[in-house]
Parts: structure tokens; sequence; C-alpha cells
């Protein structure tokens, strides 16, 4: 699975960057098959730049996706669901023959 985070969004009254939401996308694929599950996560504004604050400059996508994962993100449930739809893509479970009399 891959995991990327797609845009950071952080407060505009502070010169800290301050991050209080993100878009993150997991994706895979094999073959010519490929599917993926995207979504935003919010994170609450600290009080003050106290404590475990890391400038905005300084982050990383790594840093980022694990607060992705500590805020609701289900991580292994994420990627379950794209294996799922990736399978499905492979193996369908219906598909559409040609016409038996077009040949």
């Amino acid at each position: 699975m891959n995991w990327k985070i797609d845009f950071l969004k952080t407060l505009t009254n502070t010169a800290q960057g301050y991050v209080v939401e993100c878009g993150w996308r997991c994706t895979t694929e094999q073959g010519q098959h490929s599917t993926g599950a995207y979504g935003t996560c919010s994170f609450p504004a600290p009080a003050d730049a106290s404590g475990d604050f890391i400038p905005y400059d300084k982050l990383t996508e790594d840093m980022v996706l694990g607060w992705v994962w500590s805020s609701g993100v289900d991580k292994a449930e994420v990627e379950a669901n794209v294996a799922r739809q990736l399978d499905a893509l492979i193996n369908p479970a219906q598909i559409i023959p040609p016409l038996p009399w077009a040949a």
C-alpha cells in the first residue's frame, strides 16, 4: 500500500503554521488494475506553542501520516478495504460478455 499526504491546511492567524487539517490517500496497484481511498483528517489547534510543536518547515510526510493514524483513521481497515477493492477489480463477480449473436 502507498500512503501519501495530498495537502496540509494551516491556521492563517499564526506565524508558526499550525496544521489543522490534511488530505490523505492510500493506493495500490497490480498489473493494469489500481484503486485507492482518500479522506481528510482534522487536528485540534493547540492553545499555545509549548509542548510537542514542530515547525511547519520541519514536518515530514511520515510524521503527518502518524498523526492521521493516531487521530482515528484506521490504517489496517483502510488497507483491507483497498485490498478488497483491488481483488474485486482483478476477480470481478460479474462481467459483461459479448452478445452471443454479435460474433
